[in-house]
């Protein structure tokens, strides 16, 4: 059975990948083109796709050999899922093994943002600091504070459990429905999430959240409200958040996600009360093991004729 694998993965899944299939691995860091994407379907019996390999509508169009798109990744919106299943390809995902990390990123931007790390690590590198001084550089404080979360889904709420049980945050979330949580969280409307003291995205990416946040809900922010988003770029209109931050009119952002990745505007880069990270959710060694093992496991389900663990 012949497996693409689209980039680069950890040593021990390659291994374990090339043990059990006729693999090509394509050691790119781009990802596939609407191109490459239709002539890996044409070729390949299964893939292993990753973050932005773009199997649109039109991927599917035309000889498909393959049966199984087996993403590395919870994220499936640069999958026409529904294409894919008329075409007769199955798709699976890796949930559960990027919850942790991407959560622990949330709250990595959170800190950052609210008190000015990477402002203040610049400051440090160019050799600007002067000195202790008890009025420089102040930032918010984060311990019991309101916390408003946007898509309490499993990394949604892996975010809310460390931000009450770690810093005893007060917490809110929008959420299509309502959700049995282990810890006190009231249930509001988008625009109460977003008045919060800190707001973080963590809805699913694809067609319905795309655009969730605009410029009406950022002007709902507080003045000195932070808002954090690590689930896709185009959930939150990039253009509407840099206005709000050129002046002045919420306290920060953190930012691990974009809506044209690997381009970040320019007018984003310049700003001083943003942080950006290249997209970091789930970068340990150990979760894309996890998630490169979780993909193999799906892929062998499928050699061996056995119903997929993680079918989308």
């Amino acid at each position: 059975m012949r497996l693409l694998v689209t980039r680069a993965l950890p040593p021990r899944v390659e291994t374990a990948l090339a043990a059990r299939f006729e693999t090509t691995f394509r050691h790119a860091e781009a990802p596939l083109t609407p191109d490459g994407a239709r002539a890996a379907l044409a070729e390949y019996d299964v893939i292993l796709p990753t973050l932005g390999d773009a199997f649109r509508a039109a991927a599917f169009v035309g000889p498909v050999r393959a049966r199984l798109l087996a993403n590395f990744g919870v994220g499936t919106d640069h999958i026409d899922v529904a294409a894919a299943r008329a075409a007769g390809v199955a798709v699976t995902n890796t949930p559960g093994a990027v919850t942790d990390a991407t959560a622990d990123i949330a709250l990595t931007l959170l800190l950052m943002s609210a008190r000015r790390a990477a402002e203040g690590e610049r400051l440090v590198r160019r050799g600007a600091w002067a000195g202790w001084q008890p009025t420089q550089m102040l930032g918010a404080h984060v311990t019991g504070k309101h916390l408003g979360v946007i898509g309490m889904g499993r990394i949604g709420q892996a975010i809310a459990r460390r931000a009450h049980f770690g810093f005893g945050m007060r917490v809110s979330y929008f959420n299509r429905s309502e959700k049995t949580l282990d810890f006190p969280a009231v249930r509001v409307d988008l625009p109460s999430a977003m008045g919060a003291d800190f707001v973080v995205i963590a809805v699913p990416g694809g067609p319905a959240t795309r655009g969730l946040i605009g410029a009406a809900e950022l002007a709902a922010m507080a003045p000195h409200g932070h808002l954090i988003n690590i689930a896709r770029g185009d959930v939150l209109d990039e253009a509407a958040l840099i206005a709000a931050l050129e002046a002045r009119r919420i306290g920060g952002a953190g930012l691990d996600v974009y809506a044209r990745e690997p381009e970040v505007p320019a007018a984003l880069r310049a700003l001083d009360n943003v942080t950006l990270l290249p997209h970091l959710g789930t970068a340990a060694l150990e979760v894309r093991e996890a998630m490169g093992m979780m993909a193999h496991d799906n892929l062998i389900a499928h050699l061996e004729g056995r119903p997929l663990p993680n079918p989308v």
